[in-house]
């Protein structure tokens, strides 16, 4: 059977593949593109700017971030409507885009000011704890840091592990390097925005700014240009100060800036088809010179690049509640943003004789059609659907999916060993629309299973972005079990490994780095290089652990059936505005009511 291959899912897209938005979302009309004598503007400011901002006082940088908090408040409400409209969401539909836009950049902006106030009192960020593993490698604990983050997700932790050779003594010298450096050359990086997740470009802006100490030009991407204005007012603070510039355009103008002479870095969140041809260039020449290795460009490329998302679920002794709340808490990774989510899951891997395991999938259907449909807002998306379904006529449709719609998609009982074009599409190629598979293994014990488990995720599936990992408390009694998980989260080749919840959380902890696992190199940059977020400011960091209760209470506001969504996140955005003893009510009492 011939697959279709498709345009790749974050490369910006073709005239023909313009994202199909409500024209009347904003109070802004998107901008024009960028001119080259506007791009050549914009850089020479950041040129200028640049050695000045390498040096810039710690304190100066405090001001800018609490200016910029007070800016992106202020936008806070228009952005999360914006986006609303934009993805034809119902009204309730706002909370959403709260939590993936604006409540993010909030929470980023004042960690970065505390991160930047323990630089001055302590040479480095102080992680609650620190300490070494029996294999050697060193863990730092970086959540729950405050009583409120234990307020508002009980029983959430998470450490970021180090890679080999960091010692425990000296781990404070790997942090905020940037800091560190007597050579402070001034260096301006380029970062091309991603179009699915409103946060993802104003926090990539952040981290170079205040992590990595260089000046920013943001390309923002056609899919949600419509943003760039507001963003603009949160980001005045530093547009004024010449420290960021915006861009507008297309492929043609992403293809100048990296050819720019004044770009010394970039970072993209995106295809690791994009990243070839920024590297390698494009057709055969392109081709020829990856297989030569030789790069026509040279510059430092940091990138994050989607992943194809395991859920690895550990049999256990699940009583109906938890098969139907772990049966939402799958659904919810997929159905978030409609699908277009570089942690969205994409394949369940279950025991084979584990006597549940239908249940769950039946709890995950359950969920998947009980929750509308969404627009396939994001460009390629019908035809990646439409590949996926060729390739799997077996394929489930849940929900009733209107024109514009795609209807959430099962995949059951995917061929482990499968090696053929048409079954690995599950295994190799991320869908990025509403598309889930899952896939079963056989082992005699749940240990082999999950030793099992690991090799399959870490040898069969593109990427290493995240993976989750299901497992039921009473399971961990058994420390054969236990022991096992263990060494499966050690294993796991992620850049986050998150247990009993969505990677996600990774993603929006923020303390936590967000990025694939380390060590792909640009012939085979799958998921990418380097890491953001991150706001400890780690330099070697391997990957981020995040580890949830098996149920959590109160329910995630992400869960498709939550229903006080839009005023909760409403609430943690004001809160991470200015946190508050003041808010913690209203914030408990719409939790509460999910």
């Amino acid at each position: 059977m011939t697959i279709v291959h498709v345009a790749t899912p974050d490369a910006p897209p073709r005239a023909a593949d313009a994202p199909r938005l409500d024209p009347t979302f904003a109070d802004h009309r998107v901008p024009p593109d960028s001119s080259h004598e506007e791009l050549d503007t914009s850089l020479r400011d950041l040129r200028t700017a640049a050695a000045d901002w390498a040096v810039l006082p710690l304190d100066d940088r405090r001001a800018i971030l609490r200016e910029l908090i007070k800016d992106f408040h202020g936008v806070a409400d228009r952005w999360a409507e914006a986006c609303r409209r934009a993805e034809h969401l119902p009204r309730r539909g706002a909370g959403e885009k709260y939590l993936s836009g604006p409540y993010l950049v909030l929470r980023n902006l004042r960690l970065l000011e505390e991160s930047l106030e323990q630089i001055d009192r302590f040479g480095s960020p102080r992680p609650n704890a620190t300490y070494a593993r029996l294999d050697g490698r060193v863990v730092a604990e970086v959540f729950p840091q405050t009583a409120y983050d234990r307020t508002f997700f009980p029983g959430l932790s998470a450490q970021v592990w180090m890679r080999r050779g960091v010692e425990l003594d000296s781990l404070p010298l790997t942090q905020a390097v940037a800091y560190r450096e007597s050579a402070k050359e001034g260096r301006v990086a380029l970062v091309l925005g991603a179009g699915n997740v409103s946060s993802i470009g104003p926090m990539d802006v952040l981290y170079k700014l205040f992590v990595e100490n260089t000046v920013v030009l943001l390309k923002m991407h056609p899919v949600n240009a419509f943003l760039g204005p507001l963003l603009a007012e949160g980001f005045q603070a530093l547009l004024d100060w010449r420290g960021l510039r915006l861009a507008y355009g297309d492929v043609e103008v992403g293809a100048y800036l990296c050819e720019h002479d004044e770009v010394d870095e970039i970072h993209i969140t995106g295809s690791d088809r994009t990243v070839e041809a920024i590297v390698y260039g494009t057709g055969a020449e392109g081709a020829r010179r990856k297989r030569e290795g030789r790069p026509k460009n040279r510059r430092p490329i940091s990138s994050e690049l989607g992943n194809v998302s395991p859920v690895l679920v550990v049999p256990g002794p699940w009583s109906g509640g938890d098969l139907d709340y772990q049966g939402e808490n799958i659904a919810s990774m997929l159905v978030n943003n409609a699908g277009f989510n570089c942690n969205a899951a994409r394949v369940i891997v279950q025991h084979a004789d584990w006597p549940k395991r239908q249940r769950l999938l039946d709890a995950v259907r359950a969920h998947l059609a009980a929750t509308p449909a969404r627009f396939a807002y994001y460009p390629g998306a019908e035809e990646r659907h439409a590949a996926f379904q060729a390739a799997h006529p077996e394929a489930e449709h849940h929900g009733e999916a209107a024109e514009g719609e795609l209807p959430w998609t099962l995949i059951p009982g995917v061929d482990p060993e499968a090696r053929d074009d048409e079954s690995e599409i599950a295994f190799r190629q991320e869908a990025f629309c509403s598309v889930l598979a899952e896939t079963t293994l056989e082992a005699p014990t749940v240990v082999e299973y999950i030793e099992r488990a690991v090799e399959f995720c870490n040898r069969r599936l593109w990427g290493t972005l995240n993976v989750s990992l299901l497992v039921h408390p009473r399971s961990l009694l058994d420390r054969r079990v236990a022991a096992a998980v263990e060494q499966a989260i050690a294993d796991l080749r992620y850049g986050t490994v998150a247990v009993n919840c969505w990677p996600a959380v990774g993603y929006g902890l923020v303390t936590t780095t967000w990025g694939a696992y380390p060590g792909h190199t640009l012939d085979d940059i799958q998921s990418g290089t380097g890491v953001v977020h991150n706001t400890l400011m780690f330099d070697q960091a391997e990957k981020s652990v995040v580890r949830a209760p098996f149920r959590m209470t109160p329910k995630p506001p992400w869960f498709p059936s939550h229903q006080h969504t839009l005023e909760l996140a409403r609430r943690l955005t004001d809160f991470e505005a200015a946190p508050s003893s003041a808010k913690l009510p209203g914030i408990v009492w719409a939790a509460l009511r999910g």
